[in-house]
């Protein structure tokens, strides 16, 4: 089956511009099957990733170390906007949390041999752009924006750490473990919907539109780096490479975690 239909098997749940940017990449795809990849870069993927490092691993620990260090920035941020001491304390704790996954991160990089402000800076813009495109609006936006918007990108990020070495999966899983954020958010969401049920309605359409950009903005930084495309294309010894029939299946169980989240919360997504 082409790439390209394949693009349209996704979710009917899934948002249109989730699907574009999908299609996009598959496309990228379809044409780097006939790109000729600089033999400085090919034979790093010919070996098990036990033997050398990849580029791959190293975009993955910076992007997850920049995406920590963003994180500390917008919880430390949320806890000024606290209605409550208990609220701010509660934050300050998750972001101190935070900042401590992120100096693991920064330290298993600096093991390999890689500066991490060095693996961070090519994601620093386009997180950046979109962390400014989607700014909450209240205190309720941020909390659902942090527990779906990072839902989604650490459900991606185990995707892509399921493809590396055990030592970098076992990393992608520790930093990526709950501070409490959810847990907090859920509780706070679900009793303020309680004393105001029009809350619902437009935290759906928030949840919703955090969940389109949130895939193609994943979908778009994996297919802007070259190693993230390879290690789909040319995998390590004895695993193979995934297909686009396989990209496409990873989209939609993005989505029915998506789904399961604003479930809990009584949203439609």
């Amino acid at each position: 089956m082409p790439l390209l239909a394949n693009a349209e098997q996704m979710s009917w749940g899934t948002p249109r511009s989730a699907k574009l940017a999908m299609r996009k990449l598959l496309v990228d795809i379809r044409q780097t099957r006939t790109f000729s990849w600089p033999t400085s870069i090919v034979p790093v993927y010919r070996l098990p990733l036990s033997v050398v490092t990849s580029p791959a691993v190293i975009d993955l620990l910076g992007v997850l170390a920049y995406g920590e260090l963003v994180a500390f920035e917008r919880t430390a941020a949320d806890a000024s906007l606290a209605p409550t001491l208990e609220d701010k304390a509660a934050l300050a704790q998750m972001a101190a949390a935070e900042f401590a996954h992120f100096e693991q991160i920064s330290a298993h990089l600096t093991s390999l041999g890689t500066d991490p402000i060095a693996a961070m800076q090519p994601f620093v813009l386009a997180l950046n752009q979109f962390h400014n495109t989607l700014t909450p609006r209240d205190w309720l936006e941020g909390l659902l924006k942090a527990y779906v918007g990072d839902g989604i990108a650490n459900d991606f990020y185990r995707e892509i750490s399921s493809h590396m070495d055990s030592e970098t999966a076992k990393l992608v899983t520790e930093v990526l473990s709950d501070v409490g954020h959810a847990e907090f958010a859920v509780e706070r969401i679900r009793t303020a919907i309680e004393q105001d049920p029009k809350v619902a309605g437009r935290l759906a359409l928030w949840g919703r539109r955090l969940m389109g950009e949130m895939i193609s903005q994943a979908t778009l930084v994996a297919g802007s780096r070259p190693a993230l495309q390879e290690l789909f294309l040319r995998p390590p010894a004895g695993e193979t490479a995934m297909t686009a029939t396989e990209l496409t299946a990873m989209v939609n169980r993005l989505t029915v975690g998506h789904a399961k989240r604003m479930d809990v919360l009584g949203l439609a997504s």
